[in-house]
């Protein structure tokens, strides 16, 4: 079963940006931490990362052709995208919401997401393992 772990803007730059929030692992270093959890689950990642709205779009699109399910961490657009919740409806398969820190404890413009209402749930404030729990649901809700 393949599983999308899909990125937006500026998590490229994890482990050069205010660690107080998101630590001090690259995404890269998370990206080796979730492989081996998905070993243990059975699971096949597909890992990708754009700092470009439409290029995320296409990539949940995507997803839903060839994924059971996906792991998003929109970052910035969680707070701004229309587009981004569009394709989460329409990519036909569940999709968790996943952020390194917790929004609700941040800047107020961080408390509202427009994905909440699309996706199947929310895993914040956690740092990777936020990603971590995503997997272990998506491996259990996909399987049944």
């Amino acid at each position: 079963m393949k599983i999308l772990v899909l990125n937006g803007p500026n998590l490229n730059m994890l482990g050069r940006r205010e660690s107080e929030h998101y630590g001090s692992l690259t995404l890269d270093h998370i990206n080796e931490r979730l492989a081996g959890v998905a070993g243990e689950l059975g699971l096949e990642l597909e890992f990708a990362q754009s700092n470009s709205e439409g290029e995320l779009v296409s990539a949940l699109q995507r997803a839903g052709e060839s994924c059971a399910g996906v792991a998003l961490n929109a970052a910035a657009y969680t707070h701004t995208s229309v587009a981004l919740r569009d394709a989460v409806l329409c990519c036909g398969v569940p999709v968790v919401e996943v952020h390194l820190s917790n929004p609700a404890a941040r800047e107020g413009f961080r408390h509202v997401s427009y994905l909440a209402g699309a996706v199947a749930g929310s895993i914040a404030g956690f740092g990777w393992r936020s990603y971590a729990l995503a997997l272990r649901w998506l491996a259990e809700k996909c399987a049944s």
